[in-house]
């Protein structure tokens, strides 16, 4: 079930109304036309400089760069506390919320939470601290909590990389946040031995200081603490004193070495305050203050303010927008001369276990599970770019609505990116100084993450299924909703066999319309672009008021739908949104940028290739 939002372009009706299709988050301008206060660097510009100066670069880790080996980050554990004082503060079952990557699970776990003054807003940085510590008010038990996440995680391809750079003198000291052994055990597969590393826990920051200075590399320092250690610091009280001494070689270091920053939110004051500290004082960061960050959204405001901060003071700083820890990693040792890759090597034939399945056929042959993902066969590979006189994102939005043209749009550090007529583009754009108006190709290694190319491409595709196949489309943040246009047409009887009433009201709620529908996101694996589509309800009308009563009548609409039905509805839509092969496009246009689709009809799989 999921409830519709309108923002700023609105509901798009199928093919009746113009509207903009929007492209990212509104972001304020900045200087160099791209969004955020701070500088943005391409990785593989990252790549290249961290190639001359990774001896002179120290790391920061996060939470995010154990995820790939098992271990939940904080924003995981963050629902898994929601969902325990959810069970026991309402007495309900595990059952009822047991789904955490539901949005109405989410939705209900949130409200709850909500109706309390006990806990920060979702999303403060104070809230990982303040849940674990209701859920958990007894160190040991936090103790207990986090061993049993550890359990049997294993260095990622992440670790091994960094490992392999330390041996090469070319990763001297990391401090981490994490409390996990990962970069202890990848040191000991790469160097084939336990000594080489020297990792300091919080109940040691006297050894970290004669460690660094005596300069026993490589150096591992553990900001809160060590699975095996008796101090362990993970709720709010503990962070905000967070040893002094600790914190004050980790600014002292700041002012001899640049900084990596990976996998990490912000979220805790003691080291974001050490960070701020370290960035006040004269010649900090000498090598650069660079940001790893997933995707293609904003990082934390505090973060923001320190990279600023720190741009202004002359450090060079840079945020670096990446797929995943491992990803950036590989990209690093691939750019890296002279490194003894065999662990690497090994790691990655060890894991080199899928392959193409054959497609079933014949009475038999069934896959073993079939996934929602439906491959894009084909979609544009190149867009307008208009460089020009305009700031980030809402202010290109506010342009397109102004000029009442119908464009599909993207802002990045390129320019401007659209599809859509050249003569809507230059409407909209004609009073900005055009410096360059020209075509931008759209790289594959940029879809690889949710970069704005990406996000130009979703919208686009979004556009043309809801012109081409009779469905109202509304825009969320994550996921476009598709509900059928005129639920009485002939294409519809088949979906009505399957789950009945296509649409109608909730009992009780006049206002609070639904319609049988389709959630769909556009991602990217196996080296592709694939349209993952999820059957699901679609709600106009939520309100505060009737957000239960619409959370209560999606999950009892959906609750019997097993295997087999819900593989009847994917292969319905399926079969509707690939139809007969033939290319969709998003906006009808001739003269100027179309953008046009074609997607294959038999969704992903996986079964055994014999018997």
């Amino acid at each position: 079930m999921v409830e519709s939002r309108r923002s700023g372009g609105g509901r798009i009706l199928g093919n009746q109304t113009r509207h903009v299709s929007m492209s990212g988050d509104p972001i304020v301008p900045r200087t160099d036309g791209t969004g955020l206060p701070f500088p943005e660097i391409d990785a593989d510009d990252f790549a290249r400089r961290f190639s001359v100066r990774a001896d002179r670069l120290m790391w920061l880790l996060g939470a995010g760069t154990s995820a790939s080996a098992g271990i939940p980050t904080a924003g995981d554990m963050i629902w898994e506390f929601k969902q325990e004082l959810f069970i026991s503060q309402r007495h309900e079952t595990r059952a009822v919320v047991a789904d955490l990557s539901n949005a109405e699970v989410r939705r209900r776990l949130q409200s709850h939470i909500d109706s309390s003054t006990r806990f920060p807003a979702a999303g403060s940085p104070e809230e990982y601290a303040a849940l674990f510590e209701a859920v958990f008010a007894v160190e040991s038990d936090r103790r207990a909590y986090l061993d049993a996440k550890l359990s049997g995680a294993k260095p990622s391809y992440g670790h091994l990389a960094l490992a392999t750079l330390m041996r090469a003198g070319l990763c001297r000291l990391v401090w981490t946040t994490n409390f996990d052994p990962l970069i202890a055990d990848a040191c000991a597969k790469v160097y084939e031995t336990t000594g080489q590393l020297t990792t300091v826990a919080l109940d040691a920051p006297d050894l970290a200081r004669e460690a660094i200075d005596a300069e026993r590399w490589p150096i591992e320092v553990k900001l809160h603490g060590d699975f095996r250690s008796r101090r362990l610091k993970n709720t709010g009280e503990e962070l905000r004193s967070q040893d002094s001494q600790l914190r004050q070689v980790l600014v002292d270091s700041c002012r001899r070495s640049g900084l990596v920053v990976a996998g990490y939110s912000g979220r805790d004051e003691s080291v974001m305050k050490a960070l701020e500290d370290a960035t006040a004082a004269d010649g900090a960061f000498p090598t650069g203050l660079f940001w790893l960050h997933r995707g293609h959204g904003t990082p934390q405001p505090r973060v923001g303010e320190l990279l600023a901060t720190a741009s202004k003071r002359g450090i060079e700083t840079g945020l670096v927008r990446i797929e995943n820890f491992d990803e950036a990693l590989r990209d690093l040792v691939r750019q890296t001369k002279n490194l003894d890759t065999a662990v690497l090597e090994a790691f990655a034939d060890e894991r080199r276990h899928a392959s193409g399945a054959p497609r079933p056929g014949g009475s038999g042959g069934w896959p073993v599970v079939r996934l929602n993902a439906i491959p894009v066969t084909e979609a544009p590979t190149v867009c307008r770019r208009v460089v020009c006189e305009i700031g980030g994102f809402a202010e290109v939005r506010e342009a397109v609505e102004r000029a009442e043209v119908d464009l599909i749009f993207a802002r990045v550090r390129a320019g401007v990116l659209a599809f859509g007529a050249d003569a809507d583009v230059r409407t909209c754009l004609g009073d900005r100084q055009i410096k360059k108006f020209d075509l931008h190709t759209i790289e594959m290694k940029r879809l690889r993450y949710d970069s704005g190319e990406r996000g130009l491409l979703r919208d686009a595709l979004a556009r043309a299924l809801a012109r081409e196949r009779g469905l109202h489309l509304i825009r969320q943040r994550h996921t476009d909703l598709l509900s059928p246009e005129d639920p009485t047409l002939d294409i519809w009887r088949p979906l009505a066999k399957l789950v009945g009433d296509l649409e109608g009201t909730v009992a009780g709620h006049a206002d609070l319309r639904w319609s049988e529908g389709l959630g769909t996101r556009l991602d990217f694996a196996d080296d592709r672009l694939w349209l993952l589509i999820e059957p699901r309800i679609v709600f106009d009308g939520v309100t505060e008021k009737n957000r239960a009563a619409a959370a209560d009548f999606g999950m009892r609409r959906v609750a019997m739908r097993y295997n087999r039905q819900l593989n009847e509805l994917i292969a319905f839509w399926s079969r509707l949104i690939a139809g007969d092969g033939v290319e969709v496009r998003s906006l009808g246009v001739a003269d100027g940028v179309e953008a046009t689709f074609r997607l294959g009809r038999e969704t992903a799989f996986s079964r055994r290739a014999h018997a």
